[in-house]
């Protein structure tokens, strides 16, 4: 039959993208296609593609000669790991990716599906920007597929994977987005490229330096994960979707676990060391506690004073908050509690347990960050620990001084329970700064006292008893006994509820 020869050519032709040309260039980078891309992505067999026959309507500059079928953006659902998934890959071969009307069209129909169905959203970014040739017209597609980020913010998960340049408008779509992921040497984010910075500012600097993948996982922040490969980065990607629920209706996935609840930690028991100025790894500490060790983290190049991630316990996906003792004391500053705020918001937004380890100092003292807004960065945290109605439980393994410790998801801002291990502090400020605050002119008088004075306070507060006897913390409990009673808290708040006063929304400090 005629029409289904027809039917089958175009199909094929459309697999090619720009051509067999294009797609050799675009290996000779050491990038893979857009339908390599999806093939890696998604459940073998299970991608159904939309508007594959798509093209522009642009008559500028001879476009009307120079049609491909896809228009340059491939766009469909498919599955990961048995579950549905809406996708968008953007075709660097055809037109550098750029984005032109019926490209954007093909997008915010994948987007509006995606919400009206309460699937995650993965977009593969490959794409120079806007296409010049259709001027104001591609600036409003962009602004289109902006809007449904926000629209979609909160109620379905929204991934993006930068696999090659992502330029100028292009960067704000990934940014609202919930999660950013970079391959090494390959991907590119920024919103002047280097040819426009030099131009202006007379400032020379390379694509890598301006917006690579190490700039924006461990300088900017703006990406969560870097890999060295596309195949890595989609499996990781994939890795991460396993943790999250589908939309904000549902709760998150369970899996079965293989590993006992009341599995010997003991090791938790020695872990603080008995000077407390001297760093642990607290990364140690989740991976004991974690079923089998698991703990995937976000943004580990990025404010490396906080870790956050997500992990199972029982097999119940949960989100980690945990300050790190080995960089600047575990203090908190501005970058860190950025990392922490919006991590915090996601897990609340998506119905995920928060689970927080303190060891904090306090916050970064210094003229930077005074002048940077630590005071506003800082509420930001404040604000999304207050605002989340999750599941949240603290664990205080050591140092919990003055603001930080309120911050740091006490029982004050309303955690469900506290936990301190017998090691932990509680208390204004350390032990050497108080006493020189409180007894300052007896140690003018007699500056021999203050061993002795440093002693007795120690005694009477850098310990959790305090505040247990407040009712601050629900308990004071072994190390080794914190996988246990984290399951078993976990298992007691599974249905909790809050009511919120009515409003249209908060105004956290931005």
């Amino acid at each position: 039959m005629k029409e289904i020869e027809k039917l089958r050519e175009l199909k094929k032709a459309g697999q090619v993208g720009g051509g067999e040309e294009a797609v050799k260039r675009q290996h000779a980078k050491g990038k893979l296609t857009a339908r390599e891309r999806i093939d890696l992505l998604l459940d073998a067999g299970s991608f159904v593609e939309f508007d594959r026959f798509m093209v522009h309507r642009c008559s500028n500059f001879d476009m009307e000669n120079k049609k491909y079928l896809g228009d340059g953006v491939i766009t469909g659902w498919g599955k990961v790991d048995g579950r549905q998934v809406y996708v968008f890959s953007q075709d660097f071969t055809v037109f550098g990716g750029s984005l032109g009307e019926a490209f954007a069209e093909k997008i915010c129909k994948i987007m509006d599906l995606a919400l009206k169905n309460g699937k995650p959203v993965i977009g593969l970014n490959d794409s120079g920007g806007a296409r010049i040739q259709e001027g104001v017209i591609a600036l409003a597609g962009y602004a289109e597929i902006f809007y449904r980020n926000v629209q979609s913010s909160g109620v379905i998960p929204q991934i993006s994977a930068i696999l090659g340049p992502c330029a100028g408008g292009a960067v704000y779509s990934p940014s609202i987005t919930d999660f950013i992921f970079m391959v090494e040497k390959t991907s590119h984010m920024f919103i002047t490229g280097p040819d426009v910075v030099k131009a202006v500012t007379g400032e020379e600097i390379s694509f890598d330096d301006l917006g690579g993948a190490d700039t924006h996982t461990k300088i900017s922040g703006v990406a969560h994960f870097k890999y060295p490969s596309e195949a890595e980065c989609i499996q990781h990607l994939k890795y991460l979707l396993s943790f999250l629920p589908s939309n904000n209706l549902d709760e998150p996935p369970v899996i079965e676990c293989d590993d006992p609840i009341d599995r010997d930690v003991s090791i938790l028991n020695s872990i603080i060391p008995e000077n407390p100025n001297r760093p642990y790894d607290m990364l140690e500490v989740i991976t004991e506690i974690a079923d089998n060790g698991e703990f995937f983290e976000i943004q580990e190049d990025y404010a490396k004073n906080m870790l956050i991630g997500f992990t199972r316990l029982n097999g119940q996906s949960v989100g980690i908050v945990a300050n790190q003792p080995k960089a600047l004391a575990g203090t908190l500053d501005i970058n860190a509690s950025i990392k922490a705020a919006r991590f915090v918001r996601f897990c609340d937004a998506f119905n995920i347990p928060i689970i927080t380890f303190v060891d904090v100092p306090g916050f970064l003292p210094g003229k930077s960050q005074e002048q940077g807004g630590i005071i506003t960065h800082g509420a930001k945290l404040l604000y999304a620990y207050a605002e989340a109605t999750v599941p949240k439980i603290t664990v205080i393994t050591r140092k919990a001084y003055g603001g930080a410790y309120d911050v740091m998801c006490s029982k004050h801002i309303r955690a469900d329970l506290n936990y301190a291990w017998p090691s932990a502090e509680i208390a204004v400020m350390g032990t050497q700064g108080a006493v020189s605050i409180i007894f300052r002119k007896e140690l003018a008088n007699d500056i021999n006292q203050k061993d002795i004075l440093v002693e007795e306070y120690k005694e009477k507060f850098a310990n959790p008893y305090v505040a247990a006897e407040r009712g601050y913390l629900d308990d004071v409990i072994e190390p080794s006994e914190t996988r246990i009673r984290l399951i078993e808290g976990l298992e007691m708040t599974k249905t909790k509820r809050v009511d919120r006063p009515k409003r249209k929304h908060g105004n956290i400090p931005l």
